[in-house]
Parts: C-alpha cells; sequence; structure tokens
C-alpha cells in the first residue's frame, strides 16, 4: 500500500536530507529537470482519477520530485511534530493521513514503473534512492517528538469517542512507530538508522541481479530440431527472441523466475530439459556479477540483528507478529502438518513417473527436468488430453472481458469500458473504465499481461491510486502477468494456468477497487501478508465455474465453444499432480522461515546457504530430489523482497479461500447476492478491520482447514 508514513522532523532535518540527495552519489539535476512547468508530478494528475501521465513522464523527471515530495512531507510533519497545541486525533493522525502527497504520486509511479518497465536509468536512480528513501523513513518514524503526540492520543483512546475505523488509525500508528524503533534510545536508533539504509540497498541490489540474471541465462539453441515438442507458435517466439537479441538464425527460451520452466513440460529432447533447468536452478549461486549469495546473507544477518534490535528472537518473530499468524511456531506447527501428506503424495507421484520411464524404454531415473515432461504425458494417459487442446479455447481477450470481466459482472454488477483514449507507459497495456452497479465510475483497471525483458517475472497487482474518502480518491489499480507475446497478427492463447492466473491477480484488483474506507492507511489490500491474497485466490474459483467457462472458453477461430466433455475432463485435474505443486511450495515456505528464524550469529555465510537450505529440508523431511523448492535461495525475489518471513501466506489464506469457497457453493455460486456479501464483509473493509474478524462476519464462524486438505489431495488415504 502507498500511503504517508507518519511522524515529523525537525527544520534542520529538513536542509540535511536536501542536501544529502544533492551529494556527489545524486549528482546535481540539470537545469531542465529543475523546471517546475514541465514536471508531471508537480501538480495533481488532471486525467480521469489521478492516472498518472504516462505519455508525460520521462525519467528526468524523478529525481526533482523525489526531492520536492519528500521536502515537502518532511515540512508538513515537522509542522504536526511541532504543534504547540494539546495533541488531537485530529491534528496528528488525520494531518498525517493528508501529508506528503506528492511523495506518494512520484514513489507509487516510480515503484511500479521499475517492476512494470524498467530501464538502466531508472534502475541507477533506484539504487542510489534505496538508503536516502530508508533514511527519509527513518527520519519521520524515530522522530521522537512526533511519537510523544502520538502516544499522548494512543493514551486516552477510551475518551475520545472515535469510530471504529478511526480508534483503529491510532492504534496502527502507535504500533508502526513502536514496530519501526520510536521507543529506542538513541544509540540504538543510530544503529537502526544504519541497518535500514544497508537493508535497503542490499534488498535492491539482489533483486535487480534477480532480473538481470533471469535475462542472462536465457538458453540459445542452434539447432531447431532440439525444440522438437514446441509449438510453430513456440518455435517462431524463440526465434523471433534470438533475433531481437542479434541471434540471427539461431532460438532463445528466456527463464521465468521459478526452478521449474514451462517449456519442460513439451520438449522431447531431455539434454536440452537438463539443460534449461539446471540453468534455473544456478541462477544466483554460480559466480560471476550475478551471484546473490552474499547479498542474500548478509541481507539475512542484518534483518536478524534488526530484529534483536527491536526486542525480537528472530526476524520471522517480528514480522509473523504482525500477521494473522501471529507467532513462527504457529507457521511452524501449520507447515508441518501439511508437509508429510505432500511429500508422500508427491512420491507416489514420483513412483508413477519413473515406470512411465521404464515403461518407455529410459534407464534412466527421474530428476527434476523429467518431472514436468511425464507429468504431462500422464495427464494425456488419465485425462486423454493435453496443454495443446486447451489452448486455442483460452484466447487472452475472450479470457479477459468473456471470463474475469463477465463473471465481476455477474457477482459485483460490474461493467467495464476501454479507453484507448488515456496514456499509457507500454502500447501492450491496456486501460478499461470500471463502472459499479449504479452506473457510476468505481475505478480505472489498467491490463498489463505480456512479458517483456524490461519487466520483473511472475505476476503481480500495484496501484497507483489508492481509494480514501478523506482524500476523495478512487482506485487506479494494474494487473501484471508475463506471457509471451505472439507475432503480430497471431492470437494470444494462454495456458490454463495462465487463464487462472488472471483471475487471481484480478482478485487482488477487486480487493483494491472495492476499498470503501475513509483513510489512505487502511485502503485496499492493506492488510497482513497472509490475509491479502485470501481474496485472490478466492477469485480464481470462477475460472472453471461452469457459467463462466462456457462464456470466455471458445475456439478462437470457429467461436465454437469448449466441448462439455473436455470441460469436464479440466475440472477432474483439479487434484493432479497437486503432491508436486504442493511439495515445491512447502519447500521454499520451509526454507524462508528457517533461514529468518535464526539468530544474527546463525545466519549462514554466503559458502554455507545453499548446504542451510538442503539441510532446512533434509530436516523438515521435504528433500526430494526430483523437486526442488519453487525457489531456491538466490533468486527467492519474495523474500528477498516484501515476503520475507512471509511466504507462508499463500497456504494460510488458502486455509480462508478454500473454505470460502464452500460458503459460495453452498449459497449459489456465481449470484449477485453472493458476491454483495462477499463485497461488504470483506473487500471494501481494507485493513479497517481485524481481519479474521472481517472473516467471521463473512462466513459466520472461523475457517475450517478440511475444505484445503481436500482440495489439496492431504486427506489420510
Amino acid at each position: 500500500m502507498d500511503h504517508p508514513l507518519s511522524a515529523a522532523l525537525a527544520t534542520t532535518l529538513v536542509l540535511l536530507l536536501t542536501a544529502c540527495l544533492r551529494a556527489d552519489s545524486m549528482p546535481e539535476p540539470r537545469a531542465e529537470e529543475s523546471a517546475p512547468g514541465d514536471n508531471p508530478f508537480f501538480v495533481e494528475s488532471v486525467l480521469p482519477l489521478g492516472m498518472p501521465p504516462f505519455d508525460r513522464i520521462e525519467n528526468r523527471h524523478f529525481r526533482p520530485a523525489f526531492e520536492r515530495g519528500m521536502a515537502e512531507e518532511l515540512a508538513e510533519v515537522e509542522a504536526i511534530a511541532s504543534n504547540s497545541a494539546p495533541p488531537t486525533f485530529e491534528n496528528v493522525f488525520v494531518a498525517l493521513e493528508r501529508s506528503g502527497r506528492l511523495h506518494r504520486r512520484v514513489r507509487s509511479a516510480f515503484s511500479n514503473l521499475t517492476s512494470a518497465h524498467t530501464d538502466d536509468e531508472k534502475e541507477a536512480l533506484r539504487s542510489e534512492l534505496a538508503p536516502k528513501l530508508s533514511a527519509h523513513f527513518d527520519a519521520i518514524r524515530l522522530d521522537a517528538r512526533l511519537f510523544e503526540r502520538i502516544r499522548a492520543v494512543y493514551e486516552q483512546l477510551d475518551e475520545l469517542g472515535l469510530d471504529a475505523e478511526s480508534r483503529r488509525l491510532v492504534e496502527r500508528y502507535h504500533m508502526d512507530f513502536v514496530r519501526s524503533g520510536a521507543t529506542l534510545d538513541e544509540a540504538a536508533k543510530e544503529r537502526l538508522r544504519s541497518l535500514n539504509a544497508e537493508i535497503a540497498e542490499l534488498g535492491t541490489t539482489a533483486t535487480q541481479n534477480v532480473r538481470n540474471e533471469v535475462n542472462d541465462l536465457a538458453i540459445i539453441v542452434a539447432n531447431p530440431e532440439e525444440l522438437a515438442g514446441l509449438t510453430e507458435a513456440e518455435i517462431a517466439a524463440a526465434e523471433r527472441a534470438a533475433a531481437d537479441r542479434g541471434l540471427e538464425g539461431e532460438y532463445v527460451i528466456p527463464l521465468l523466475n521459478t526452478s521449474g520452466q514451462p517449456v519442460l513440460a513439451e520438449l522431447e529432447n531431455r539434454a536440452l530439459r537438463r539443460r534449461i533447468m539446471e540453468a534455473s536452478l544456478s541462477r544466483g549461486s554460480r559466480g560471476g556479477p550475478y551471484d546473490n549469495r552474499e547479498v542474500v546473507a548478509r541481507l539475512l544477518r542484518l534483518r536478524a540483528e534488526r530484529a534483536r534490535l527491536l526486542g525480537y528472537d528472530s526476524y520471522a518473530a517480528y514480522v509473523l507478529e504482525d500477521q494473522s499468524a501471529l507467532t513462527p511456531q504457529a507457521v511452524n506447527r501449520r507447515l508441518a502438518e501439511l508437509a508429510p501428506p505432500a511429500v508422500a503424495n508427491a512420491r507416489r507421484e514420483g513412483v508413477a513417473l519413473q515406470a512411465m520411464i521404464r515403461e518407455g524404454g529410459g534407464d534412466f531415473d527421474l530428476e527434476p527436468w523429467d518431472w514436468a515432461f511425464y507429468t504431462e504425458r500422464v495427464r494425456r494417459a488419465e485425462f486423454a488430453f493435453d496443454e495443446s487442446e486447451l489452448r486455442p479455447y483460452f484466447e487472452i481477450d475472450n479470457v479477459l472481458q468473456r471470463g474475469v470481466f463477465f463473471a465481476a459482472n455477474r457477482l459485483y454488477g460490474l461493467t467495464f469500458h476501454e479507453r484507448t483514449d488515456l496514456p499509457t507507459y507500454h502500447p501492450t497495456v491496456r486501460v478499461f473504465e470500471v463502472h459499479d452497479a449504479d452506473g457510476d465510475v468505481l475505478a480505472l483497471f489498467l491490463a498489463d499481461y505480456y512479458a517483456r525483458p524490461s519487466k520483473r517475472g511472475g505476476a503481480w497487482a500495484s496501484s497507483y491510486v489508492s481509494q480514501s474518502h478523506l482524500l476523495g480518491e478512487k482506485p487506479v489499480v494494474a494487473n501484471h502477468l508475463n506471457i509471451p507475446e505472439p507475432d503480430q497478427g497471431d492470437p494470444t492463447l494462454l495456458t490454463f494456468d495462465e487463464v487462472t492466473t488472471a483471475f487471481h491477480e484480478f482478485g487482488h484488483a477487486l480487493h483494491t477497487m472495492f476499498s470503501d474506507v475513509t483513510y489512505p492507511r487502511f485502503s485496499g489490500t492493506s492488510v497482513p501478508r497472509d490475509f491479502v491474497e485470501f481474496p485472490s485466490q478466492v477469485n480464481e474459483m470462477w475460472a472453471t465455474w461452469p457459467d463462466v467457462v462456457e462464456s470466455y472458453a471458445v475456439h478462437h477461430r470457429t467461436g465454437e465453444p469448449m466441448p462439455r466433455e473436455l470441460v469436464e475432463r479440466v475440472l477432474a485435474m483439479e487434484a493432479f499432480n497437486q503432491g508436486f505443486t504442493t511439495t515445491e511450495y512447502l519447500a521454499a515456505s520451509l526454507v524462508d522461515q528457517a533461514l529468518h528464524q535464526l539468530a544474527p550469529e546463525e545466519v549462514p555465510t554466503a559458502d554455507e546457504l545453499m548446504d542451510f537450505e538442503a539441510d532446512a529440508l533434509r530436516a523438515a523431511g521435504a528433500q526430494l530430489s526430483a523437486v526442488p523448492p519453487r525457489y531456491r535461495v538466490p533468486y527467492f525475489s519474495h523474500i528477498i523482497t516484501n515476503y520475507a518471513a512471509a511466504y507462508y501466506s499463500y497456504i494460510w489464506a488458502e486455509v480462508l479461500d478454500a473454505d470460502a469457497v464452500e460458503w459460495f457453493k453452498e449459497n449459489g455460486g456465481l449470484r449477485r447476492a453472493s458476491g454483495d456479501h462477499f463485497r461488504a464483509t470483506v473487500l471494501s473493509r481494507g485493513g479497517s478491520a481485524d481481519e479474521l474478524a472481517l472473516y467471521r462476519t463473512f462466513r459466520g464462524r472461523d475457517a475450517e482447514v478440511r475444505p484445503l486438505l481436500e482440495r489439496r489431495g492431504l486427506v489420510n488415504r
């Protein structure tokens, strides 16, 4: 969530920050950079809902906008901290929520663009800014005068008669400041500032290494015969990718951010499959400029030290205190409950795959580069189809407008109108104006679905503008996928996983668009990590709901609907390969927790990092040679950034998701009444109330784990 961070700074610190920003590491801006008239960030956007004017934003605008934005925010919070009037809810908390609007505008645009469409200039600026932004936020959160005003209001909270959301705002600000070190003595605060600056810098470096190495390690193939198994369109895309690199007559297979790579399910050439998987697994640990082991090891040590400084046994204890799980012990119990049946399922699946290898005359043991290939053969044998049968029915515009949008219309009454007149940051990005059931404009939605070298891997949702009644703002939200772009004139045909991902990410968009809160602090997805995935995972259910499938799953050439028996086979596959899927996910989650539950002196060195990963999986009973973790530590972007000690969140939230899906089924499925209830009790509330209390209001009780165990095939057999 992007919201003003509350605190204050003395006027001298304002001057210090300005001097810092203009130090040698951040050169003096050129005259044209400082000209106020042409910098689009210096005024609020005149586009609908304050959408950024992407056609006017240039790289030269970011530095002066950050400088002015931070200086303005510091001046605003200085006025709050030095106010001689007695502290009140209005002159402290409301004032803090109103502060920093220019800084929020530029920070939102910059952070989103460095993920979705970056370049060398933005990346250089991001590296420069990381420690300076950390110092800026520390100066705010560690200001003793401001914290005293926050604490004064907090201590008389019961006497103020505030409404529930306002009361929660006071409680959350107080907690945020305490967790940020506001109660430390000055020597400890100084050490904390140093830690935060280096942590920010290391996180940026590690993230850039992951992105750069994915591009650097793309697999180059000279002989087209090695690509047997790929479709003509996939081979053409590989040839085009090579041409883009100046490799005429060759073929390039780009890597995705996960350990497993989609092409492994199709490539018949085992040697090439091995080459791809080994390249993927070696990322960040093979030496060279992008080796991440030293960076990640130091990042882990500094996080552990920061947690200890703040009074916690480990970084995981620090993070989880502010999540639904509350403690590392609770997470450990959940993972330990799920890992044994998941691994047992994966072993059974592996036995079946090994038998298929032997029956086919193969004289080799099942390896990670074989799993997806032979799983696809099992899928074809058991369900009598392969992925290539599905893709002609999953054309991207049909999936989006007749699937994702169709379900949102049936559930919530939303309608979508494409705005081709609004500027975007890349030609393939589409903008839709979203209208509520009463016809009012609810939000703008940006669909950014195609892969490109300037975009980080994976899929995610982000906000450019967050809803707030206090500021009179409505959401501008984006979804990002990484679907290979076809040749001009060819249709974009999705895999079933990509279809599900589109529904998943739109669940995050709905959570953002339906936000109906007063304060920016609570807008949209400003909820704990282990709750934020709940609404998005629920939205996946509509990808296979019969009415929705019937609407979007039509052949891209003939317009004929997907045959019913093929639909039924797709639905029957829900529990297929769940041993592998659950085990690779749990393996990554277990390693995340193992690393972040260490004291500073226990954190492995760079040379010990990969052995630690193997030992942690062995100790948890989750080390299977043919099933590597979904992410290995050096390229585990989630734990490098904002899912550190929180990657378990997906399975934790899936308990709520699976239980909620049962509720939808019990209440008639795709019905407006059901959608309106989910919107009113969960999606509209953001972080304005306790998340588990929201779930109980929605469901009428706490979630049960049984639906998740059944979905994942983890019930006792």
